[in-house]
């Protein structure tokens, strides 16, 4: 007896799910927010250490907390939306900025230490920075209507004992304003002689200034007077910032890896709908839908969570479609071993969809037990990997084990398909009488022809030959590692014609670099790649941007990665590997 009521919930379960995703899923693709290297932007891990501090001196919680906030606030003059400044360690920060357009402004806007200090000619310090009133200044003109820095300062009758004694030690009588004044290499006395000084103003004092206003005046543009403005607002670092790993990805890069990832995820998506379907037929039907609200729910619970997406964050969710059709597998084939000994739809539902739970649960675990170890021990985008890998593990496990069930079980219990196991993706040859007594170990396969058992020694000189060859080779010609493990820097140039490793050899020597690791990549050859063993500093890289830019018309990605964090990474690495292994072995 069909039961058409199992049939009706089954399309309404259907309708209303479908209806509710194609209704939000806009929604949720436009509040997703996209990581730099897919929309372009700029990171860096900075190690923060004392300013004038002793070697080895490591930083205080407190003061690196205060760094990140002034860093925080620094990234609020650049107008990015969505920044992500994180404490990592003891004494490191990571910035990511997502969408910035001028990545140099942006690296010196960070790194700038934005110290204020007011100076006699012989370099002696009178004023600094914190004298100042919070927000205390702010871009304005002065009377020759040329850009200035009007600054509030806390104590005009400090001011004014400071003015006082300056104007005592004429004939110089200066005020020298500095930003950044490097004890030991600056100096008023050899500054004022060159063309453009280091430092912003030295104006004379002729009288007492008992004032809290005080204007700075100099050579600024409006957005120079702006930009240090906002600087002294957002307060100077209390630290020295080395970086020590960093990359940066041009917009025109960004958006092509995102058209040809997402483009590339649909394809393998698609084809793994029409293998299902294919090959199993009304459940081939249901992996579909339950396979589509797994994308769903991937989606929704990363916007839920604020994530960022990123490249290795979509090679995760693809991953998990793959980690979801296994278990949808998982289950079928069961089904079908439960109808090719016999049973009916329904028992074979019943018996297939509780065999498979313990294998589905099993390789689920493991692949969870990885994927901690990786947000355990990875960097910042493969803890992205890692967060989307777990996600999607909850979610396949979700959606294949109670969403596929539920689905499955009211067209099955529907009795439609009652003795029909051609919509289940066995042949009716292939079916067994109850009768027989069978068991699904019973049922012959192709490979019941092949004696593995007995072939056994054979198998085992083999491996052993091969993990033989391949230790050699590795002692051999070791790995080619990248730069995140051996330090260094990388640049990717992208050119609208075909490339040559000559003509980028070419143009790194107009910036006086120099290297023979280049590799020439794309459909048309038209991705430069080209590595160096030492960290190239950031006015090199600055140059090299500029240069490349004015060449091909974008700005080339730059990674450099410093011995230390190559190093770290390498070892974590090693870690991670042996916890994830003894994990999965054990399990």
């Amino acid at each position: 007896m069909v039961k058409r009521s199992r049939i009706l919930a089954f399309f309404l379960l259907v309708i209303l799910i479908g209806s509710a995703m194609g209704a939000t899923t806009q929604n949720i693709l436009k509040d997703i927010k996209l990581g730099l290297d897919l929309q372009g932007g700029f990171e860096v891990l900075y190690e923060v250490t004392p300013l004038n501090g002793k070697e080895g001196e490591k930083v205080d919680r407190e003061t690196l907390k205060s760094t990140a906030e002034a860093l925080e606030r620094r990234v609020n003059v650049l107008g990015v939306s969505e920044p992500n400044i994180q404490i990592e360690g003891d004494d490191r920060i990571r910035v990511q900025l997502a969408g910035v357009k001028d990545q140099n402004k942006a690296r010196e806007i960070l790194s700038t230490e934005a110290n204020l200090t007011f100076r006699d000619v012989n370099d002696r310090v009178m004023m600094d920075g914190s004298d100042l009133e919070e927000n205390g200044a702010k871009q304005s003109f002065d009377p020759q209507n040329k850009p200035s820095i009007s600054i509030t300062l806390k104590d005009g009758d400090q001011f004014g004992e400071i003015t006082k004694e300056i104007r005592d030690m004429y004939p110089e009588n200066q005020l020298i304003i500095w930003l950044d004044f490097e004890e030991g290499k600056d100096s008023y006395k050899e500054e004022r002689m060159k063309p453009e000084p280091r430092f912003l103003s030295n104006p004379n004092v002729d009288k007492i200034l008992n004032q809290k206003n005080v204007e700075i005046t100099g050579t600024f543009t409006i957005e120079e007077a702006q930009q240090l403005a906002s600087l002294l607002n957002a307060g100077s670092l209390p630290v020295n910032l080395e970086e020590t790993y960093s990359t940066s990805v041009g917009a025109k890069f960004g958006e092509q890896a995102l058209n040809e990832t997402v483009f590339a995820g649909i394809i393998g998506i698609l084809a793994v709908f029409l293998f299902m379907l294919a090959l199993y037929r009304i459940p081939g039907i249901v992996a579909v839908i339950t396979l589509s609200i797994y994308v769903y729910l991937i989606l929704l619970v990363f916007d839920w969570m604020n994530g960022v997406l990123t490249l290795p964050g979509i090679a995760a969710l693809i991953l998990g479609v793959g980690m979801a059709v296994d278990a949808n597998i998982i289950t079928y084939e069961r089904i079908k071993e439960e109808l090719k000994v016999g049973r009916n739809i329904k028992a074979a539902f019943d018996a297939g969809s509780k065999g498979s739970l313990s294998t589905i649960f099993d390789a689920n675990i493991t692949t969870l037990l990885a994927a901690i170890v990786l947000f355990a021990y990875g960097t910042s985008s493969v803890k992205g990997f890692a967060t989307m890998l777990i996600i999607s593990i909850l979610a396949s496990f979700i959606t294949a084990v109670f969403g596929a069930r539920l689905f499955l079980g009211l067209l099955v219990n529907s009795g439609l398909f009652k003795n029909k196991p051609g919509l289940f993706g066995v042949k009716q040859s292939e079916v067994h009488d109850i009768s027989e007594g069978l068991d699904s170990m019973d049922l012959k396969t192709k490979f019941d022809r092949f004696d593995f058992i007995k072939g056994r020694n054979k198998f085992f000189i083999a491996s052993a030959v091969l993990i033989g060859i391949g230790l050699i080779t590795l002692l051999v010609f070791r790995l080619n590692l990248g730069i995140d493990f051996a330090a260094g820097t990388r640049v990717e140039v992208m050119s609208d014609s075909k490339l040559t490793a000559a003509q980028l050899k070419e143009e790194l020597k107009q910036v006086d670099l120099e290297t023979n690791d280049i590799v020439i990549s794309g459909d048309n050859g038209e991705i430069g790649v080209a590595r160096f063993k030492t960290v190239l500093t950031k006015d090199k890289i600055s140059e090299l941007k500029s240069h490349f830019k004015e060449e091909f018309g974008a700005e080339p990605n730059v990674g450099t990665v410093s011995p230390t964090i190559g190093k770290e990474l390498a070892k974590n690495a090693m870690i991670a590997i042996a916890i994830a292994s003894v994990g999965s072995l054990s399990m």
